[in-house]
């Protein structure tokens, strides 16, 4: 990877371009002092820009190590000619967050939007909403807290339901009884 004769002999006329994962980050690895990873990039993306048609369009898959290799690919793939940017799923998420260098060669394109940013039908992404009072009781998989009074009213209705005799609800059902001495 990374000479031109493979790339060139493709020619590709904007097909999809599938590249391994694992790719480009080994570009950006230099195990000897004369391995310059900057350089290296330069040429991948150069070959990769003459290969490609105009109006042709490339997106590769990446999990940088840190921001400043993020930074190396981005820098490179634009100083080679293509125009586009990066495309983040799932910004918030540590696991699930994918970087997608979207790279077009000609007129640039609009970049599609990641996943995880916004919800459909127009509506507002949900986050979690902070206060300063504290929740008593939290249900549990959407089940009442037991012995709570929405606990004995579902009880007492799924009771009614297998056809047992049940008492009346009133006003005083699921109250605490006053201690007697």
């Amino acid at each position: 990877m990374g000479s031109a004769k493979e790339l060139m002999a493709r020619c590709l006329e904007g097909l999809a371009l599938f590249l391994s994962i694992s790719a480009v980050q080994w570009l950006c690895n230099a195990d000897k002092k004369s391995h310059s990873p900057p350089k290296r990039l330069y040429q991948f993306f150069s070959t990769l820009y003459t290969a490609l048609a105009q109006g042709s369009r490339a997106v590769l898959q990446l999990y940088p190590e840190n921001s400043e290799q993020l930074e190396l690919i981005t820098t490179q793939a634009m100083r080679a000619g293509f125009t586009g940017g990066m495309v983040v799923d799932y910004p918030n998420s540590t696991k699930a967050k994918k970087f997608f260098l979207c790279l077009f060669v000609g007129a640039s394109g609009t970049l599609p939007k990641g996943l995880g940013t916004e919800c459909a039908d127009g509506e507002e992404l949900q986050q979690a909403k902070f206060t300063s009072e504290r929740t008593r009781f939290r249900n549990t998989k959407g089940k009442s807290v037991k012995k709570s009074r929405d606990w004995i009213l579902e009880k007492k209705e799924r009771r009614r339901r297998q056809g047992k005799e049940v008492r009346a609800d009133t006003k005083y059902t699921g109250r605490k009884r006053r201690p007697h001495f």
